[in-house]
């Protein structure tokens, strides 16, 4: 019985799945709701026969890998920017892009990503959010200086900054208006630090039970 490979292009709330042979022959195709069930339910009489099973990495991944992989599929994860540099062989519908993804993986061309453990995954997560924190806060501060020099002339260190308290910061401009955006962004400011603080020790709370080595 010749080996197969299985590609699923990935919606929001539908996926379309292209099996094909170590041939290139397409052995089935279905489109399918977002549910683990139908999904192996398709799979299933195929699944002897499945050498990869490719799903790109959009942002909605998780249940659909976590879920075959614990039923024993051999899950991949493909790379999009990665297989731009084939977009040349690729047609302009879903059920080809199922199909697409499966001959890339069958040419053992596919550009794949890393399939973290599911257990440190959230802890990734939680260091993404944090990074969209810090770019927050930096953009704040950003502003807080640019509308002091614009009102004042002068210059605000970054240390400066960083130890004003909402009243004083007000006490800087003569306009309420300048008064009222000022407070707001020491507020926020101070808000986006105190997140940033907590998301840290939450982070080195889950990798300290965690058996890795950060290098």
């Amino acid at each position: 019985m010749k080996k197969a490979i299985a590609g699923i292009d990935l919606h929001s709330n539908n996926l379309v799945i292209g099996i094909v042979d170590m041939d290139g022959k397409r052995l089935a195709s279905q489109r399918l709701a977002c549910d683990l069930k139908e999904v192996v339910k398709f799979l299933s009489p195929f699944k002897k026969r499945l050498e990869q099973v490719a799903v790109e990495s959009t942002y909605n991944w998780y249940w659909l890998v976590d879920g075959l992989q614990a039923l024993g599929y051999p899950m991949v994860l493909a790379n999009p920017a990665g297989m731009e540099q084939y977009s040349g062989i690729k047609h302009a519908d879903d059920t080809n892009d199922a199909f697409f993804l499966a001959e890339l993986a069958r040419l053992r061309i596919l550009p794949t990503g890393h399939i973290y453990e599911a257990k440190l995954r959230p802890v990734r997560d939680l260091l993404r959010r944090r990074l969209l924190l810090v770019h927050q806060r930096t953009a704040l501060m950003l502003s807080f200086k640019s509308l002091y020099t614009r009102t004042t002339g002068g210059q605000m260190s970054l240390n400066e900054l960083k130890g004003l308290k909402v009243e004083r910061a007000q006490k800087l401009y003569e306009h309420p208006a300048n008064q009222l955006i000022a407070g707001m962004q020491i507020e926020h400011i101070e808000q986006l630090k105190q997140s940033i603080q907590t998301i840290e020790r939450q982070v080195l709370q889950r990798l300290g039970s965690y058996p890795i080595t950060l290098r």
